[in-house]
């Protein structure tokens, strides 16, 4: 994966800024798009890849010495030795290997870090510091291929959670593609369709309340 701050050019920022001033025009919304990198170190990931290494390198030298016992050798240095040296890789694969670190960590602590890392983002922005509570969070998390958008107490009450669906699913689709700007512009579009379509219209003394220019962080 590429350095967070290379992922996204500069056009690319002024094109999400701009989707979201556009989708704002309309509504009383006020939209803070944020990405980041990875939500955490996942440090349980390396223990895990230690340990099944470690598991599949002894078993290996087991096999490999029971069925060729014409290599010789103690059958403990056939366990010992495969079991170190592939215990020790196995960190080294997970930590390259982006797939394999995900299945190591699991579906729940992967959407359990994002919604705490989102959570975390929108107190950082304070995407609640809006005259009437109107403040939402569209937040990805790349390494997590999770999306939460989180909504202030101005959008909850109009808005229901599963509304917000289709867009998660979009960002979530576009990432995996390798198209996060894309899909952050789709997303900030239709979430200000989705408010227009629950009455939370501009009012005429409304201003721009939030920077509308991409967070993005490696952790």
């Amino acid at each position: 994966m590429l350095p967070i701050d290379d992922l996204f050019s500069d056009a690319d920022r002024r094109a999400i800024a701009d989707a979201a001033r556009m989708a704002e025009g309309a509504t009383s919304g006020e939209i803070v798009p944020y990405v980041v990198g990875q939500c955490d170190d996942y440090p349980l990931a390396g223990w895990k890849a230690a340990v099944l290494g470690g598991l599949i390198g002894g078993g290996t030298g087991v096999a490999v010495h029971s069925l060729g016992g014409f290599w010789g050798g103690s059958v403990w240095l056939w366990v010992v030795l495969p079991l170190v040296v592939v215990g020790l890789l196995g960190p080294v694969v997970a930590r390259i290997s982006n797939p394999l670190k995900r299945w190591l960590i699991g579906d729940r602590l992967l959407e359990l870090r994002a919604r705490q890392r989102a959570a975390s983002a929108f107190i950082d922005e304070e995407v609640f510091a809006t005259r009437d509570r109107t403040g939402i969070l569209i937040f990805a998390a790349l390494f997590e291929r999770r999306v939460v958008v989180l909504g202030d107490a101005g959008i909850n009450r109009v808005v229901p959670d599963g509304a917000w669906q289709q867009i998660v699913d979009g960002v979530v689709r576009g990432v995996r593609q390798g198209r996060p700007t894309e899909a952050l512009i789709q997303a900030i579009g239709d979430a200000g369709r989705l408010l227009e379509a629950h009455r939370l219209e501009i009012r005429p003394d409304d201003i721009d309340e939030l920077d509308n220019e991409l967070r993005v962080s490696d952790r």
